[in-house]
C-alpha cells in the first residue's frame, strides 16, 4: 500500500475543524493506505513555546480524541514526533537547501502571524516550520498527505524540496500529493477558520452548555433579523455546523430557512443539540483508553515510526556524503 504521513500540534483537544477537516479522512484511509499519523509536538513550540507545562497532558488527550473517534493502532502507526528525533536531523539537512524566499512568501504562515498578532514576534522556529513538515512527510517516504486547504502551500512547498533533493542528490523521495477532506475548511463561530488559537472553536468534548452558548453567539445572516424573513443559508455558519452533523434534516432546514418558516434562535437550538448528539459516541469512548493505555499506543507507535525514519536518514546521509 502507499504510505500516508499527517498529523496535528497538540495545543488543546480537538474540535469540529479538526474532526471534520481530517481526522474523518484518516479513518476511512487507514484502511487503504500505510498510515502514519503524529503528534506533531516540535510544530507545538513554534508559537507555544512559552506555555509548554500543558504539553504533555495535550498530547495525550489528543490522542485519546483520535482512538475514541476511530482511529486504530492495528491499522495505522500513531506516534509523537519528539519520540523520533530523526525528523529533527533531516529537518536541519533540507533547511540547507531552501531558501529564505520560499518560506517568506507562504500564504499560510502569513496568515497565521496575522491572526495570532505575531507581528515583530517570528521566530526562527515559525518562519521554517513548514520545513520541518517537509522533513515529517519526506522521512517515512509518503506518496500522500491528507490535509486542509490551507495546508496546501505546506504541501507544494514539501514537494518542490523533494524534487530539489531529488536533482542535486539523486532519486530519493517520492513527490507527495495532497489529499482534501470532503470539508476542507470549517468555519469558527465568528466565520473565519475555526482554530483554538482563535477562540472560535466547538470541542468535541464541550458539554451541551458550552456548545449551546458557543452556538448561539455564531454568526448568522445579517439580513435575517425576525422570524418571517427570507434567509440566506449559503452564508450561514449554523447551517455550515448542521450539514455537517444533522445530514438528515439538512434540506428540510434549508427549505424553512429560505422562506422564513424557520428563525435563527430554533435554527441554533436544534444545532446544538445536534452537535452534542453526533459526538456522544466519541465522548462514550474515550473511556475505553486511558492515560496509560494511550501512552503505550503512542510508544509503540514512535517505536515502529522511529525504524523506517532512521532508514530513510541513513539513505540520505550517504547521498549526501555525510557518511
Amino acid at each position: 500500500m502507499e504510505r500516508i504521513l499527517s498529523g496535528y500540534r497538540p495545543t488543546g483537544m480537538i474540535h469540529l475543524g479538526n474532526y471534520f477537516g481530517s481526522l474523518v479522512n484518516w479513518i476511512k484511509l487507514q484502511s487503504e493506505y500505510d498510515c502514519y499519523f503524529e503528534v506533531a509536538d516540535y510544530h507545538a513550540l513554534t508559537t507555544y513555546y512559552q506555555h509548554t507545562d500543558e504539553l504533555p497532558d495535550y498530547k495525550l488527550e489528543m490522542a485519546r480524541d483520535w482512538l475514541a473517534a476511530g482511529l486504530s493502532p492495528d491499522k495505522a502507526t500513531i506516534f509523537i514526533q519528539s519520540l523520533v528525533p530523526e525528523h529533527a536531523e533531516l529537518h536541519v539537512l533540507l533547511s540547507m537547501l531552501v531558501p529564505v524566499p520560499w518560506l517568506e512568501r507562504n500564504p499560510t504562515v502569513k496568515e497565521m502571524i496575522r491572526d495570532m498578532n505575531l507581528q515583530g514576534n517570528v521566530t526562527y522556529g515559525l518562519l521554517g516550520y513548514p520545513v520541518l513538515q517537509a522533513a515529517d512527510i519526506l522521512i517515512y517516504k509518503a506518496k500522500c498527505v491528507p490535509v486542509g486547504q490551507d495546508q496546501l502551500p505546506h504541501i507544494e512547498l514539501a514537494r518542490e524540496i523533494a524534487k530539489r533533493f531529488n536533482h542535486l542528490y539523486g532519486e530519493t523521495f517520492p513527490v507527495p500529493e495532497p489529499i482534501l477532506s470532503q470539508h476542507p475548511k470549517v468555519p469558527g463561530i465568528d466565520g473565519r477558520k475555526m482554530s483554538k488559537s482563535l477562540q472560535n472553536a466547538i470541542f468535541i468534548r464541550d458539554t451541551y452548555e458550552d456548545i449551546e452558548k458557543k452556538v448561539y453567539q455564531a454568526f448568522t445572516d445579517p439580513k435575517k433579523i425576525r422570524l418571517g424573513d427570507p434567509g440566506h443559508p449559503e452564508g450561514c455558519v449554523v447551517f455550515a455546523y448542521h450539514n455537517l452533523v444533522n445530514k438528515d434534516e439538512i434540506a428540510q432546514i434549508e427549505t424553512d430557512c429560505r422562506s422564513g418558516k424557520l428563525g435563527c434562535v430554533e435554527c441554533k437550538k436544534r444545532c446544538a443539540h445536534a452537535i452534542y448528539e453526533f459526538f456522544t459516541p466519541v465522548r462514550e469512548k474515550l473511556q475505553n483508553f486511558t492515560l496509560e493505555k494511550t501512552k503505550e499506543i503512542l510508544v509503540e507507535g514512535s517505536r515502529k515510526a522511529r525504524k523506517v525514519a532512521q532508514a530513510t536518514l541513513e539513505e540520505v546521509k550517504e547521498r549526501m556524503h555525510l557518511k
